[in-house]
């Protein structure tokens, strides 16, 4: 099976979320690859990523150690995304939509509703499902005209699960991925509603929650710094 780069990213946090790497386990290229059946490139892209965002260590010599973290750190940063989204979506409310950017949005939810009108998903729907994502949170920050927010959350996205795009992919569980991220889909509609009737409440509101939402993972983080999945949104 092939894999792009943010995949790899996606699988290898659901490992670590879900528990199956522990809190202290040393994590190398070479049987790491030979797990997901790849090479060793995007494993090591994936490592670098991965320790950006907080979950893992970098070894004083080779390899990474999965990191504990803590409760109070994970939901914190991801409380602060929720309430720098929902400004820019308060903001860009506001403001009102250009025609460019209502153009970008309704092409990022054309694209998710084809990816789950079939009723099912598979990696490379995912894959594709974070791109568009990525884009359409973007989009909602730029029509914020407000550049702060941006470097705010530049900041913060150094913590586990604080990026838009930290999402976790488990691809034995397709069925309850499907739920997950076709809701988090839905709301991308709900706030696209919100957006163009200028709600600018209702638009804030949403963004929060569809933020706060990961908040689920950190509700089953256990004393030993491991994770339980549960079948909840994005």
């Amino acid at each position: 099976m092939t894999h792009d780069g943010q995949g790899v990213v996606s699988i290898l946090r659901d490992k670590i979320v879900s528990g199956e790497f522990t809190a202290g386990e040393r994590l190398a290229e070479i049987p790491t690859a030979e797990l997901l059946g790849i090479s060793r490139t995007p494993i090591r892209i994936a490592f670098r990523a991965l320790e950006q965002e907080g979950l893992l260590t970098k070894l004083p010599r080779r390899g990474y150690m999965v990191r504990k973290v803590t409760h109070s750190e994970i939901s914190g940063s991801i409380e602060v995304r929720g309430v720098l989204e929902g400004l820019a979506a308060r903001q860009a409310a506001e403001k009102g939509l250009d025609e460019l950017t209502i153009e970008g949005l309704k092409k990022c939810l054309l694209e998710g509703d084809k990816l789950f009108e079939k009723g099912y998903i598979n990696q490379q729907d995912i894959e594709a499902y974070n791109v568009l994502n990525k884009r359409f949170h973007s989009l909602i920050l730029q029509a914020s005209g407000n550049p702060a927010i941006q470097s705010a959350l530049q900041l913060n996205e150094h913590l586990p699960f604080a990026s838009v795009s930290a999402l976790a992919f488990n691809p034995s569980q397709l069925d309850r991925e499907f739920r997950r991220f076709n809701y988090a889909h839905m709301q991308h509609h709900a706030v696209f509603e919100a957006l163009m009737k200028r709600q600018s409440a209702r638009s804030e509101s949403i963004m929060r929650e569809h933020a706060n939402s990961t908040l689920s993972y950190a509700e089953q983080f256990d004393v030993n710094g491991s994770y339980k999945l549960v079948d909840s949104s994005l």
